[in-house]
This record gives structure tokens, sequence and C-alpha cells, in this order.
């Protein structure tokens, strides 16, 4: 049986009707993710948020080596704002980053294992929980190696991001790089560029447009065409490349990137944030 707080949750989520939110999760036996899914292909226009993603409090801080060739971004959780806001907390995060920056490790179990004020920071955050009475961990660590590495920090850092390059650094490329970071911090694309899109993510969004289309009574001899006009949008809306600039729109992230130099390319981005 549904319940009225699952179709609510939904609802919140998705930003659909109370009604079609009860209609989606009994059509899809209470799987969340399907009845989004279920909602979509009905033609709604749904929020991006998905139902598995728990809002969660702390800071995320990503920084880059000296000479721009390595990034790590972290996220540090807790269980309140009051917490996250807190200046020793966010002094505590912002040394695991350092750390992290300064040592490079290859993952989070060995990040936890590198010290910090004499312990480990496994220790120093089970210490942490004790002195504070919340859990408190590192539940993100990414690192990326390039040519050029910029990190972006979005105020009050909820979100941070790294974007790796294919050109030495130099003040144009760095500046270059902030601006898509900033990009990909408030766009949240799905890739680079149109050929490192997932295939489940290429068949998942295939599959609803079609869906779509037959829903509109369009004749099946034009389903297909269709349905690749609309993932060249998807692709247009979603690869980091082909976006919109936003500071900039008459001109793609791409074009953006190549006035600071003509073979300059976004070759991987990460983007950490608070409640994802």
């Amino acid at each position: 049986m549904i319940t009225a707080a699952e179709v609510n949750k939904l609802r919140t989520v998705t930003g659909a009707g109370m009604m079609d939110c009860k209609k989606a999760l009994e059509e899809t036996n209470g799987d969340f993710e399907a009845a989004i899914d279920y909602l979509r292909k009905k033609g709604q226009k749904v929020a991006a948020k998905r139902a598995d993603r728990d809002a969660n409090e702390g800071v995320v801080v990503a920084k880059t080596n000296a000479d721009n060739t390595v990034g790590i971004v972290i996220k540090l959780t807790s269980e309140t704002d009051f917490v996250a806001k807190n200046a020793d907390f966010i002094a505590f995060g912002e040394k695991i980053a350092q750390t992290a920056i300064d040592k490079q490790p290859n993952d989070i179990d060995a990040l936890k294992a590198l010290s910090i004020d004499g312990k480990t920071i496994a220790d120093a955050l089970d210490e942490q929980v004790g002195k504070i009475g919340e859990k408190i961990d590192v539940v993100t660590y990414e690192k990326l190696n390039a040519q050029t590495v910029v990190a972006y920090n979005h105020a009050g850092n909820r979100i941070g991001v790294l974007v790796a390059m294919n050109q030495p650094h130099n003040e144009k490329i760095v500046a270059a790089g902030k601006d898509a970071a900033m990009q990909v911090a408030a766009m949240n694309p799905v890739s680079v560029d149109k050929h490192d899109v997932s295939t489940d993510t290429i068949n998942r969004e295939m599959d609803i447009a079609r869906d779509v289309i037959r829903a509109e009574g369009k004749p099946e001899e034009m389903v297909e065409k269709i349905v690749s006009g609309k993932m060249n949008k998807f692709y247009k809306d979603n690869t980091l490349h082909n976006q919109d600039f936003v500071k900039d729109p008459s001109k793609t992230v791409k074009q953006m990137l190549q006035q600071a130099h003509p073979e300059l390319i976004i070759t991987a981005f990460k983007r950490v944030a608070l409640g994802e």
C-alpha cells in the first residue's frame, strides 16, 4: 500500500501533482526512481533531484597543488546546519583537504589513514563525533591529475568543483578553467561531451522520449527522427562543452575555452555537493 508520506515525498522531489504522484507510485510498486521515470514518460517536467538524495549538512572543500597539476575535493558531513557553519568545523574540513592535497592519497580509506595533529583522520573524526554529539564523516574524496587543474568552491562551501584541462596552465587558461568550474557548479552537466554520456543514460533518455512522442500521437515512422532531435537537445543542455556559457550565452563553453587557447578542452571534471 502506498502511504501518504511516500506520495508527499515524491511530490516534494518532483514538483508533480499529488494524484499524479500517487498513480506513479502505484504503477511502479513504490519504486521512487521508476516513479520519476513514469512521470517523465507522461510528459511531466520533474525536478532533477532524485529521491535517494537525503539532504546532508557539512562543508565541501576543493583545492589544487601549487602548480595546478593535481586537484582534490572532499565532503565532510554533519547532521545539522548549526554544526556545519561552526568555524572550528569548517577549519577541520580545510585541514583535511590540505592534508589530502599535500599527500594525494589514492582513495578515501588512504585519506582517513593519514595523520593530522598527531592522530589519523579516522581517529580525529571519531573524536569530533564524541565532542559534538553528531555523526561527522568524510563521505567523498575525489582527485584529478592533468596539465592544468582548477578548483572552485561555491559560496558557503556547499559545492566544490574540479576541472581538468589539456594545456599547461597560464593566467588565461586558469581563468577559463574557473569559468568552466563555475558552469559545472551552476548547471550540473552529466558529462564533458556527448561521447562521454553513459549508455544507460542515453537509453533511458531515448526510452522516455519515445513514450512521450507516442503519447502525443505522432506517426510511428517519425518517432526515431524526433527522438534524434530530442537527444541532440539533451546533449546540448547536459554536456559541458556543448552547454551555452552562462556568463555569455552567445557562445558554448567549448568556444569560451578556445578563446583562451585554440586547442583547450576539458578532459574531466568532478562536482561534489551537499545533499547529493
